[in-house]
């Protein structure tokens, strides 16, 4: 078909208009400037075609080795899809294997870009901005904890890493590639120079998670096997616990020992109660205190998505 170029002009201007409603209520790739060096860093975006109410805005945190494509968090995607939540997914410099990544204040300012950036696109509602990360997206997601202590209604951390030091201890000890990974982020291993040194205290979470205490709604989980079928031993979501839970409450080396060795849980602390969102993969061991909650349940180094969603559902209302 043959059309004149006024036709043609007509159909190019009504486009331009029609894209960014077409664009609404739908998932879609955006490029979001970062405020420290200009960079257009991508992230996977929802808002919903309503704007007239103020709505929660869900983050998600790629996991260790990933970027923002990783669909390991669709179930918290689907919900905010469904439910009419904002949501976004940013890359805060992909896999954990350079010095941009890996809990940087480049990879920091990103996820507090993508906040900004979800609140200039959505009706956000600023008392409801909720956090989520599983393993390396656990780590960075306590990171933020944190860091940004006031932004958060509440953050859920799965099987996480908080302290950089151990765990690359942990994983040269066994072999695993993150050791390396780790060096190639912080400059080298751990004592390697007092820069060095530095460098795996500023990225790691127990840093910063005491500003979190009292603050932050914290959710942190872990599998009891994690660190035996996984890559991260249990006791990262136990220290991290420690860190924002009162002094009474705190768990103690001897039992973070017998439960990082054995993952199993003592018969005088396991947990007699029943929470129906986490299915199959029930809690043996559960401690709360101020605003944190731990839960090591029935798994290992995964999430359990219907809990997550669940304890989100509350801290947004």
């Amino acid at each position: 078909m043959n059309m004149k170029p006024k036709q043609l002009a007509r159909i190019s201007w009504a486009s331009v208009f029609l894209i960014p409603a077409l664009l609404l209520g739908q998932v879609r790739e955006v490029r979001i400037t970062s405020s420290i060096d200009g960079s257009e860093q991508p992230a996977i975006f929802f808002a919903p075609n309503k704007n007239d109410v103020p709505v929660p805005l869900l983050v998600t945190l790629h996991s260790w080795s990933a970027d923002y494509r990783q669909k390991l968090h669709k179930a918290m995607e689907d919900h905010c899809v469904k439910n009419g939540w904002a949501y976004v997914h940013p890359n805060f410099r992909g896999p954990n294997r350079n010095p941009k990544a890996t809990g940087s204040d480049l990879a920091v300012q990103d996820v507090l870009d993508a906040v900004a950036y979800a609140k200039k696109q959505a009706n956000v509602d600023e008392k409801r901005i909720l956090l989520i990360g599983t393993s390396g997206g656990g780590y960075m997601s306590l990171l933020m904890a944190g860091r940004a202590p006031h932004l958060w209604a509440g953050v859920s951390a799965w099987v996480p890493i908080s302290d950089l030091v151990a765990w690359h201890a942990e994983c040269k000890a066994k072999g695993r590639k993150y050791a390396r990974e780790i060096e190639l982020s912080c400059g080298g291993a751990p004592k390697a120079s007092e820069k060095v040194d530095e460098e795996y205290r500023k990225r790691s979470p127990l840093t910063y998670l005491p500003k979190a205490k009292g603050i932050v709604k914290l959710d942190i989980n872990a599998g009891i096997r994690d660190g035996h079928s996984g890559s991260v031993p249990v006791s990262h979501s136990l220290h991290a616990f420690n860190a924002v839970a009162e002094k009474k409450d705190h768990i103690s080396k001897t039992l973070i020992d017998e439960l990082v060795q054995t993952a199993k849980v003592p018969d005088s602390h396991v947990f007699s109660g029943k929470d129906l969102s986490y299915g199959k993969k029930q809690p043996l061991f559960r401690r709360a205190s101020s605003k944190a909650r731990v839960t090591l349940f029935n798994g290992g180094h995964e999430l359990v998505a219907s809990a997550a969603i669940a304890w989100l559902i509350k801290c947004s209302k």
